[in-house]
C-alpha cells in the first residue's frame, strides 16, 4: 500500500486507477480500526508515518459531497460518520461526533465532542464535553480530556508530528495543545494552559528554571504562566506554561491526581 500511495502522491493522475483508490480506502479503513496509526511509539520516541498522512490527504479528492441525515439532523460532507459504537464498546453521548477514519478504542467515553479523521483515542479515555481531537492527534490510554479541550490537528507538512497525549495524562478545562506538542505520561495540565510549538514550558520547581519547548515531561503538573519579553515598544508579558511540581510516584493515578490538584492548587 505504501508504494502505491507514494506513487499517487507524486502523480495525482494515478487516483483514476482502481488499484490506487482501493489502497487509499484500505488505509482509511485500517486507521478507523486502529490497525494503522499516523504516529506510533518506538521506544521512548514517536515515529510519524508520513505515507499514512498522504493517504488521508488523497482520500478527500476521491470522495464526493453527500447529504447525511440523522433524524432531525442533517450534514453535508465528504466523510462518513463513524458507526457501530455498541460493537466497539464505546459510549457516545449525543451530540458526540467522530468521522470515519478516526480510531476509538473500547471503553472510551465521548461526551458531546468531536474526533477528526486520523485521530487515535486509546482505551478508557474520557473525551469530555466540547473537547476536540484534531486530525491525526494521538491520545493514549486512560487520558482525561476535560471540557473544551482543543487538541490541534495536522495533515501538512507531512513530516510534522501530530499532537500526542500519552497514557494517564489529565488535560484540564479549556486547554489548547497544538503544533505537535507532546504531553508525557501521567502529566497534569491545569485549566487554560496553552501550548504551541514555540511556547516556553518552564520548570520552576527547583532552584533554577529548566526550559522545554513542545514537550511536557511525564508526571509534570503544569499551570498557565508568563514571562517578561522586551519589544521595541517596551517590556511586555508573554504567555508561558509553568511546571510547578510532579505527581507523587508512591500513589496510584487517582490518588496522585487528587494530590497534585490539592498540593499545588491547580484548577481543572
Amino acid at each position: 500500500m505504501q508504494k502505491v500511495i507514494e506513487a499517487a502522491w507524486d502523480d495525482r493522475s494515478l487516483l483514476d486507477k482502481e488499484e490506487t483508490r482501493e489502497a487509499i480506502r484500505k488505509v482509511i479503513d485500517e486507521l478507523d480500526r486502529g490497525v494503522l496509526r499516523v504516529a506510533e511509539p518506538v521506544g521512548d520516541q514517536w515515529q510519524v508515518n508520513e505515507w499514512v498522512k498522504k493517504a488521508v490527504i488523497l482520500y478527500f479528492p476521491m470522495q464526493k459531497m453527500e447529504t447525511i441525515e440523522l433524524g432531525p439532523f442533517e450534514f453535508h460532507d465528504k466523510m462518513a460518520l463513524k458507526r457501530n459504537y455498541k460493537e466497539l464498546g464505546v459510549r457516545v453521548v449525543p451530540h458526540a461526533v467522530a468521522r470515519y477514519g478516526a480510531y476509538v478504542a473500547r471503553g472510551v467515553v465521548m461526551m458531546p465532542s468531536y474526533l477528526n479523521i486520523g485521530a487515535y483515542v486509546d482505551e478508557g479515555t474520557m473525551v469530555d464535553t466540547w473537547a476536540t481531537v484534531g486530525s491525526c492527534a494521538q491520545v493514549g490510554k486512560h487520558v482525561h480530556l476535560s471540557g473544551g479541550v482543543g487538541l490541534g490537528g495536522v495533515l501538512e507538512p507531512l513530516q510534522a508530528a501530530p499532537v500526542i497525549v500519552e497514557d494517564g495524562a489529565f488535560i484540564g478545562s479549556r486547554c489548547i495543545v497544538v503544533e505537535g506538542c507532546r504531553i508525557g505520561k501521567e502529566a497534569v495540565l491545569g485549566a487554560n494552559v496553552v501550548l504551541t510549538g514555540s511556547t516556553k514550558i518552564i520548570d520552576v520547581s527547583g532552584s533554577e528554571p529548566v526550559e522545554y519547548k513542545g514537550f511536557v515531561p511525564p508526571r509534570s503538573v503544569v499551570i498557565p504562566g508568563s514571562y517578561t519579553k522586551q519589544f521595541p515598544a517596551g517590556a511586555y508579558q508573554v504567555p508561558a506554561a509553568l511546571i510547578i511540581g510532579q505527581r507523587k510516584a508512591s500513589t496510584d493515578l487517582k490518588t496522585s491526581l487528587n494530590d497534585a490538584l490539592r498540593d499545588f492548587g491547580v484548577a481543572v
